[in-house]
């Protein structure tokens, strides 16, 4: 959910030219994406043993 959150506030960023949306954008990316690879490694995050 995250990831997808991230690229839709990417895209928007990028059409309307707007770099907050951009930055942010990849940094929700970034955290989504970590988040899910600890997830799938068994690691628990937040108190949840597995992360989607």
């Amino acid at each position: 959910m995250m990831i997808i959150l991230g690229l839709i506030l990417l895209i928007l960023g990028i059409v309307f030219g707007i770099p907050i949306l951009t930055t942010i954008g990849v940094i929700l990316m970034l955290v989504g994406a970590a988040a899910w690879l600890l997830g799938m490694a068994g690691r628990p995050i937040g108190g949840r043993s597995h992360y989607w």
